[in-house]
């Protein structure tokens, strides 16, 4: 059962209990709860630097339930890094110029990364990871 909240980051309180009054976070078991946390979880992101110190726990808390439940619950298939980082541009119909907007750096870095000729680094690799909301060591390698 999906949560349905209409709330976004703006409407989410700025303390901790009272954020779990809107969601309690709780081991993830199932789908819907994964789901649920999830959504929750997205109504953070990208807000990282607004937060105040206990909404920053708390998404933190629940990013690690989400991460805990993929590790056990979602095979992702065997893919070396370029090309999954080639995947998720295009789904999110991004360039290698937006790649380098994501990273933070030149505007050459992006293209040069997307045809092979720079590597990614750990650096990127964190910095993708938490944009995509993906493990940072899937960049790796």
């Amino acid at each position: 059962m999906k949560t349905k909240h209409s709330k976004s980051f703006q409407t989410m309180p700025n303390e901790y209990g009272a954020l779990c009054r809107v969601f309690l976070p709780r081991p993830i078991h199932d789908k819907a709860a994964y789901e649920n946390t999830a959504e929750i979880a997205e109504m953070f992101a990208g807000f990282e630097d607004m937060m105040t110190p206990d909404q920053n726990d708390y998404f933190d808390l629940l990013c690690d339930l989400i991460e805990k439940w993929e590790r056990k619950s979602v095979r992702l298939p065997k893919a070396r890094a370029l090309a999954l980082l080639k995947h998720l541009l295009a789904e999110h119909s991004l360039t290698g110029a937006d790649l380098s907007r994501i990273l933070g750096k030149s505007l050459s870095l992006g293209p040069m990364i997307v045809r092979g000729e720079r590597k990614i680094t750990a650096d990127h690799a964190i910095t993708l990871g938490k944009h995509f909301g993906t493990r940072r060591d899937l960049f790796l390698g």
